[in-house]
């Protein structure tokens, strides 16, 4: 029954009090099963849609410095000296890096396919300030979304051997084979167990500068696939 008395006002003035009997015992006992934080599940629409915000609003400032720097470099004199040279390169590095981060990241819905060259131009750009050398073989037009799993493929790579190697990026029978060879091989990471399909992934289950594990796994769950992986003390296989 709603209880519509007059009481008299804890505040110092009239009004009419309305409650629901139980009403607070009821919301106790509602709030003692909620619980306390809940778990998002992994999402990688969601990642796709937030890396590809994050390329898109730093694409414009960094070809913005690179563009200054370029009329600098045209007056001449000490703007054309080593240390403007040095920050050119280094802006060359982070647009190179954005441009494959927008592929490996971003998202995938309604985009071009890439030719073989750019696919090629792409993962040779963010390799180009590591030790690993690239071969991509694949010579056909590939979709955006295949191109997404061979770039997390690529990231895997260079995560796996800190002093660099070679690595062949091959195509075969729908599905990309990357091989890889080098002095080290960081076997015993978490990220390797997720693409082995030891457990199911979860973002909390490696640091943020190996979240491409995650990513990868995710996708290709969704693709339906179970990327096979071969850790040697100075090799890998990765089959996507």
């Amino acid at each position: 029954m709603l209880d519509c008395t007059c009481p008299t006002p804890q505040s110092g003035r009239s009004g009419w009090r309305t409650s629901m009997p139980g009403s607070r015992s009821a919301l106790r006992s509602f709030m003692s099963v909620v619980p306390d934080t809940v778990a998002p599940e992994p999402s990688a629409e969601l990642a796709a849609l937030i890396g590809a915000r994050i390329c898109h609003d730093l694409v414009s400032p960094v070809g913005a410095i690179a563009n200054g720097l370029e009329l600098l470099s045209l007056e001449g004199g000490a703007a054309s000296g080593p240390e403007l040279q040095l920050v050119a390169e280094s802006c060359a590095s982070a647009q190179s890096r954005l441009a494959f981060f927008r592929v490996a990241f971003g998202a995938r819905a309604g985009a071009e396919a890439l030719s073989a060259s750019e696919a090629a131009r792409l993962a040779q750009g963010y390799l180009g300030d590591t030790q690993l050398d690239l071969d991509w073989t694949v010579t056909a037009a590939v979709a955006r979304a295949e191109a997404q799993l061979a770039f997390l493929g690529v990231m895997c790579a260079e995560a796996t051997l800190p002093r660099g190697g070679a690595l062949r990026v091959a195509r075969e029978d729908g599905r990309w084979r990357l091989t890889a060879e080098g002095p080290r091989i960081l076997a015993d990471t978490a990220g390797w167990e997720l693409l082995q399909g030891a457990k199911a992934p979860e973002p909390g289950d490696v640091p943020p500068a190996q979240v491409e594990f995650v990513l990868l796994a995710l996708l290709a769950t969704q693709s339906g696939r179970s990327p096979e992986a071969a850790l040697e003390s100075e090799s890998l296989r990765l089959t996507i």
